[in-house]
């Protein structure tokens, strides 16, 4: 077990930097001491840390390293699951060390888009919220949308937060944002499936769009106007999916799947030795590509799938898969799409960002 003394934090937090005491929160974390954790964040409220700053400035950029540490595979997926349980029990002790307001200044209903696993970004929202004074209603991770939609008629929330981090679920956030603002409420949209600009927020027809916590918690509270919503329908966003490559595509996806690994064992000789893991493992792989080209066929930006190509071959890298095997599982995906543009164009530009990456 680690051990943490109260004067250590407490120069942390008079020096006026949470860096000091992320460092501290995460070798606790890696160390799977919950004790520990906690310790630093309580006495550094004794300090004179407050609890927004706790949440936001602390345990919000030691989770965010701790999943580079994954990918950097630095850490593994046992350690990713045991941080982020410890970090999620310690915001549950936070949420009460600090009254609640004796009069909410409006309700707001936080939730992560149907199959969106990745809960904590949204909790540390919604406890902001709540230290500023608004009543909220946390659904939590994987919220189904017709359980939102039932939720927001009974509720009657002034604004539904919607959390994305992984952009596969661009096309369910789509069918959620349009399925609030028929029931007559806004939506802001926040995570990293939206996009660092939040162009993805905007193009799927959202209300609004934050960067943070902080500064949904701020457009919440007056700062840039969340219009009012208006209904809609889908295609009115993205036209595009006229030409249906996108519902080919994602439908197609159990075939395209097999029928790639199938391939690969021909153009790579190494696969044939892989193990029933080894194989099952390959066929994830290749699910997760077909799913980004999905999603970008979806939302007609090739830069979602070059990116996450070169994302997935730093991953590979670092856990000494050579990069290189992605190349024929592209051509591969092609043969058979070879008559959609659109996936085509896609195919061939992730090839080449592959080949500069």
């Amino acid at each position: 077990m680690t051990t943490r003394t109260p004067q250590g934090v407490a120069t942390a937090v008079t020096g006026g930097s949470a860096e000091p005491l992320r460092g501290l929160l995460q070798d606790a974390l890696l160390a799977g001491d919950e004790y520990a954790a906690a310790g630093v964040l309580f006495t550094a409220l004794d300090e004179g840390l407050t609890v927004e700053q706790a949440l936001l400035d602390v345990i919000g950029p030691v989770q965010a390293e701790v999943g580079l540490g994954w990918a950097a595979n630095r850490l593994t997926v046992a350690q990713e699951h045991v941080a982020t349980a410890v970090n999620d029990r310690i915001i549950a002790a936070l949420a009460h060390r600090s009254p609640p307001p004796r009069a909410a200044r409006g309700r707001i209903t936080v939730a992560c888009v149907e199959g969106e696993w990745h809960a904590l970004p949204a909790r540390l929202l919604a406890e902001t919220l709540r230290l500023r004074g608004w009543r909220v209603d946390f659904l939590g991770a994987q919220a189904p949308t017709p359980h939102l939609i039932a939720h927001l008629h009974q509720s009657g929330p002034d604004l539904v937060a919607l959390s994305s981090s992984i952009p596969t679920r661009l096309p369910t956030a789509h069918a959620a944002i349009t399925a609030c603002q028929a029931a007559g409420v806004p939506v802001l949209a926040g995570g990293a499936a939206f996009g660092t600009d939040g162009r993805y927020a905007r193009l799927l027809g959202a209300d609004g769009w934050a960067p943070d916590a902080r500064a949904a918690a701020e457009l919440a509270a007056g700062g840039p106007a969340v219009p009012p919503a208006v209904p809609h329908e889908p295609v009115e966003d993205l036209p595009h999916l006229a030409d249906q490559e996108y519902t080919l595509v994602s439908r197609g996806r159990t075939r395209l799947v097999r029928e790639t690994v199938d391939g690969l064992a021909d153009r790579v000789p190494a696969l044939r030795a892989y193990t029933e893991r080894q194989r099952e493992r390959t066929a994830e792989d290749i699910a997760h590509i077909v799913d980004f080209l999905a999603t970008a066929l979806y939302v007609d930006d090739d830069e979602l799938f070059t990116g996450f190509l070169t994302w997935t071959a730093g991953i590979l890298d670092a856990r000494g898969v050579p990069a290189r095997s992605l190349a024929p599982a592209l051509e591969l995906l092609g043969e058979p799409l070879r008559d959609f543009p659109r996936a085509t164009r896609l195919l061939r530009r992730g090839g080449a960002a592959l080949a500069t990456a």
